[in-house]
């Protein structure tokens, strides 16, 4: 029976109760005494069937409550063959499964985000309510170059990392590439999810570099080629015309000022020509023959040449070697083209009357050419390595760019950047080491 039955039986037997009590039945006192006496009893057992009826479903409620607390969503109420009981239990088992679906799918979606999280090669940097960083996977480490427990708990304004100024001037949804010092290129966005009706930011950092410079390097390899194709062709033929015209003014005699004049040209010529090769020459720059060698002997072996430059400015050539052997894999010869270029821009950055100390590291072979020249706004920082791009009047931009290639050919990471102290450091770190 349903606890609405046991309630109108309850309320017809105590309504008979109230009304015997009040009015006599007129039936004999035995009978009138046992009516009364049996309509006490029949109240008495409804009251009582009628109480656990009501108490069994709080009962289970009461068992449903402590499962939820406990958060076990794997147990189930048992019907107990009571209808209304049974609605509870079949309505509770069907909310434990629901919860126990969906607890189940939030955890496999955390675990696959986990997953994401750790292996994407993107770097995601996430601030907390208050945009402090909360969180930083395995490649942001390695691409801002910090350690989370040096930056968690911080706003970005206290930051030092290469990026922090580009992430910080973000906009919401915004999406920008940026260009470091150390040839870097990277794709920044700011982007914003929903973490308990509140929105926090976070950031993705994506590594472009490679494929921004196989782009640039593809773009100017074909503009080198086709440039060096026509010049060269023509040069070859004005040249040999101008060699021409020398001999016939020589057979003849006299003419001084136009053989001279002929000469200027013929030297142009070949100038030119060697211009438009020093071009061509990044372009063919071939891969390099890893040799293990000394890095302090690589610097001292270079060391004469780069004191008769700096002696022609009055500068100071200072070294600062590790003590022992710092062995490392590089091409003598491209290493040295990288060494030449790197002492001719700090000598042409002080100009005269300035310091240069070269240092090397031992455990992480590190290689440190530093001057005490003007330094480098943030502007010129970015473009440093771009192709062709050029501080100097009369620059190619070839020097750096030559630099940039033949230390990515030898997997060397690479920074140029002036200091809070004003000095100005190019920074080389060979593949064992980490700058």
């Amino acid at each position: 029976m349903r606890v609405r039955t046991y309630f109108i039986v309850f309320t017809v037997l105590l309504a008979l109760n109230l009304l015997l009590g009040q009015c006599p039945s007129g039936l004999p006192e035995p009978w009138d005494s046992w009516l009364r006496w049996t309509a006490g009893v029949l109240s008495l057992v409804c009251l009582v069937l009628f109480y656990r009826k009501v108490m069994k479903p709080f009962r289970l409620i009461e068992t449903g409550m402590t499962l939820l607390k406990e958060q076990d969503f794997g147990s189930r109420l048992h019907p107990v063959g009571q209808h209304d009981a049974d609605r509870i239990v079949h309505l509770f088992n069907r909310m434990m499964e629901q919860l126990k679906r969906e607890r189940l799918h939030v955890r496999e979606q955390n675990q696959l985000f986990d997953l994401i999280f750790q292996a994407s090669p993107t770097g995601i940097l996430i601030l907390d309510l208050d945009g402090r960083v909360a969180s930083m996977n395995p490649s942001a480490v390695h691409l801002l170059g910090k350690p989370l427990d040096e930056l968690q708990g911080r706003r970005l304004d206290e930051c030092t990392f290469d990026l922090c100024d580009a992430l910080r001037t973000l906009a919401m949804d915004e999406v920008r590439s940026v260009r470091l010092n150390d040839s870097g290129i990277y794709r920044c966005s700011c982007l914003s999810f929903l973490d308990n009706g509140f929105r926090r930011k976070f950031y993705l950092i994506e590594p472009l570099t490679r494929e921004v410079m196989m782009a640039e390097k593809k773009a100017y390899e074909k503009v080198i080629r086709m440039i060096a194709h026509e010049v060269n062709n023509t040069v070859a033929g004005v040249a040999s015309t101008l060699d021409t015209v020398d001999m016939a003014l020589e057979e003849r005699g006299g003419d001084d000022e136009l053989r001279e004049a002929v000469c200027v040209c013929t030297d142009r010529c070949y100038n030119l020509s060697r211009f438009i090769t020093r071009f061509a020459d990044v372009v063919k720059l071939p891969d390099p023959v890893l040799v293990r060698s000394d890095l302090n002997e690589v610097v001292r072996t270079n060391l004469q040449f780069m004191e008769a430059m700096c002696a022609e400015h009055h500068i100071a050539l200072l070294s600062d070697l590790a003590v022992g052997p710092v062995w490392v894999d590089l091409d003598m010869v491209l290493f040295q083209q990288v060494l030449i270029n790197v002492f001719k821009n700090a000598a042409e950055s002080i100009g005269c009357d300035g310091r240069i100390v070269i240092r090397t590291t031992a455990g992480s072979p590190v290689l440190e050419v530093t001057d005490n020249g003007p330094g480098i706004d943030k502007d010129t920082a970015s473009k440093l390595f771009s192709p062709f791009f050029s501080t100097k009047p009369n620059g190619q931009g070839i020097g750096l760019m030559l630099v940039r290639e033949v230390l990515l050919k030898h997997h060397c990471t690479f920074s140029l950047r002036t200091g809070e102290d004003g000095l100005t450091r190019f920074r080389i770190c060979f593949p064992t080491g980490a700058c």
